[in-house]
Parts: C-alpha cells; structure tokens; sequence
C-alpha cells in the first residue's frame, strides 16, 4: 500500500457573508465521503460557526432518528485573543497547523472560512490546492472581487479580496512551489433574464482572464437548503433517510452534480484511489 503525501485541502472563501459556503463545503463532504474517502474538515470561522453547526445538527440528526450518514472529522479553530498581534497570530498559526497534523491522514481536507479579512482565513488560503469562491449573482457581491466603474461597466482593478488570493497564491508557491486552482462560483441564480444578469456574465469572464480563475455556476436561490441545514442533511442524503424528492429537490441535485463536474475531482479521485 502506498502512503500518500499529504492531504488535498480546498478551501472555501471571499470576505462576504452570506454566499453560501458552509452550504457547499457540507455537500462536498457528503459527497466526498459517499466516494469512500476519508475527510476532514475545519471551520476557520468559528465564531459565526456555521459550517460547525451544521455538522452538529447532522450529529443530532443521526442519534434522533437512528440513522448511519457519513460524518467528517471536523475541527473548529477560535481565533486567539491574545493582546499582541504578532502573539496572536502566531497561537493562530500553531492551531491551524495542529488541525491539519490531526488530519494528516485524510484524502481530503474541506476549510470554511469566515466572510471577513483574518490571518486565519489568509494563512488557510495559502494552504489550498483549491479555493472555491462563491459569489452571490449581484453587483454588490462582484465589487469583492473587483472595482468596476458605474458609469462605463468597465474594470478598474481588482478588489483588495483579490489581491489577498494573489499574495496567498505566492505563498503557496514559496513554502510548497505549487499554485492552487481558484473557482469562482455564482451562487443564487435567477431563472429569469435580466440585463443586469448578463452583464455580470461579461465583466466575470473578463475578470476569470485577467485575475486567473475558472467561473462556475452554483446553487440556485432555495428554500430547501435552509430546510436541510436545520435536519444537517445535503440533496445527497435525501434517498436514505426517506425524505421523497420533489421538482426543487431534483432541479438543485442537477445543480450539484454540475457543480462537481466543474470542480473536477475524478482525476484526483483517481490518483487517490490507486494510492491506496
């Protein structure tokens, strides 16, 4: 049997609550897990702490209802309040890092990040082989990761957001010599045509070129997904605990599944696979 090296770890992140990332990293989880792959997990935002919560809430689930779901090992990091920075950061630091030794084992690692600018989710950041950023389809959103002009639609240059991703990616390079795949993802679709929807389409491929990612398309606006973080349950789990499927179920596991070919983990699977 071979050993493998060390773990994947993607990370999910932008500076903007409320995007849906804890709702992504859950599903990746689920799915990974259902692949038969050995996952960890760590929510970096610890404080909001929804990613932690919705592991909680499946844990719950599971002794209430004696049901067997796929469970990562997951760990939440506190951010230190130690009174100088350079302490604090340096506690911060050595707790990441225990986590991922803890995890050292695992084929994959799934990091939530909060929706704000910490050293924790910086640090996290230059620890990714993938960074997904999800990205509500809104102009006030778009601003996260670039300045664009009101007037004329036209990019002024990227977010301070961006540039951290930038730094991070050099970090990346420095410490591991390797650079991570970066996902911007558009979250809350609208099934209906607006111009304003279009011209987020074209500004983002301009971006995807100028500031180095690939764009996807994410979940839809749903009630389901509030409804599923509350049970701790993702659209893959719906089969097994008995909960029939309905149009909108349907229509946001054709999301999913999209989702997953976009983030194109079957090479990756495959390699790991033969690894073990």
């Amino acid at each position: 049997m071979n050993v493998q090296e060390k773990p994947y770890i993607i990370v999910l992140g932008n500076e903007k609550g409320g995007t849906g990332k804890s709702t992504l990293s859950m599903h990746l989880i689920v799915h990974l897990l259902r692949l038969g792959f050995k996952v960890g997990s760590i929510d970096i935002d610890a404080r909001q702490g929804t990613l932690s919560r919705y592991i909680e809430n499946r844990q719950k689930f599971v002794q209430m209802n004696n049901k067997e779901l796929p469970i990562s090992s997951h760990h939440a990091i506190i951010k230190s309040n130690l009174p100088t920075v350079a302490d604090a950061h340096q506690e911060d630091k050595e707790k990441f890092l225990a986590c991922l030794e803890t995890l050292k084992e695992k084929n994959f690692i799934i990091i939530d990040t909060p929706g704000s600018d910490t050293f924790l989710s910086q640090l996290s950041h230059s620890y990714a082989d993938t960074l997904i950023t999800p990205l509500n389809d809104s102009f006030i959103d778009l601003d996260m990761l670039a300045r664009i002009n009101n007037e004329t639609r036209e990019i002024s240059g990227p977010s301070t957001y961006a540039e951290m991703v930038w730094d991070q990616k050099k970090q990346k390079l420095l410490r591991d010599r390797t650079q991570f795949d970066w996902i911007v993802l558009r979250n809350r679709l609208s099934s209906i045509y607006a111009k304003n929807k279009e011209e987020m389409q074209a500004l983002l491929n301009k971006l995807a070129q100028r500031i180095g990612f690939r764009l996807a398309s994410g979940f839809g606006e749903r009630v389901i997904f509030r409804e599923l973080f509350l049970q701790g349950l993702t659209l893959l789990d719906l089969k097994d605990v008995g909960i029939e499927m309905t149009l909108s179920h349907v229509a946001a596991r054709q999301e999913l599944r999209a989702l997953l070919e976009m983030i194109n983990l079957a090479p990756l699977s495959e390699r790991l696979q033969d690894a073990s």
